[in-house]
């Protein structure tokens, strides 16, 4: 094996071994939360920064239209990292502490999920987007690496990865929403 093939085969075992070790029950948690806020019609909100900010949206796009697929509305969801107006008016007016709180408290409802994405669960405003939820009545839930840090001692739910790497971390959100998305769509295609 090449030195690039010794890398990136180590990459993939350091992130295999993760996700075998972890407990998936809060995965399950979160997926059964957001099936019953669809039928509700409530909001799922996501929220993240850097990789995390991007990976929010895409897991918006699953659930808007992912687990459906055409065959009906889709989850009610929202990345409060997606508009770029919004985030730089906040951090610019107020603080870019409250870019996700800010949008919480405009259209948060009582029973709404919020799903934080971190690697540190440290983040000044994942933790007040937490706090703001809270405050409001919805459902916290955070994908969380290292060792979880404020966030996981601060959400109803924490679902984390007890691993020191960045990226490996980012991957797990990405791995956590597909499975949830995919256990969406096969329970409705059962029970529409």
């Amino acid at each position: 094996m090449t030195g690039s093939q010794v890398f990136f085969r180590d990459y993939a075992t350091r992130l295999q071994a993760t996700l075998e070790a972890a407990d998936l029950s809060p995965v399950g948690t979160l997926a059964e939360a957001i099936l019953e806020a669809w039928r509700a019609g409530r909001c799922v909100y996501l929220c993240g920064n850097g990789g995390s900010a991007g990976n929010a949206i895409h897991l918006v796009n699953d659930l808007i239209y992912g687990a459906v697929q055409g065959r009906g509305p889709g989850v009610r969801a929202h990345a409060l990292s997606a508009n770029a107006a919004v985030l730089t008016c906040l951090a610019n007016d107020t603080d870019y502490s409250e870019v996700f709180a800010l949008q919480l408290q405009t259209f948060g409802q009582p029973g709404d999920i919020l799903l934080a994405l971190s690697g540190s669960g440290n983040s000044p405003n994942i933790l007040k987007a937490i706090e703001a939820g809270r405050a409001l009545g919805m459902k916290t839930f955070a994908v969380l690496g290292y060792s979880g840090g404020k966030a996981r001692t601060l959400v109803d739910v924490p679902i984390h990865f007890p691993v020191d790497d960045m990226q490996i971390s980012e991957d797990l959100q990405l791995v956590v929403g597909h499975m949830v998305m995919q256990w969406l769509m096969a329970e409705t295609a059962k029970h529409p």
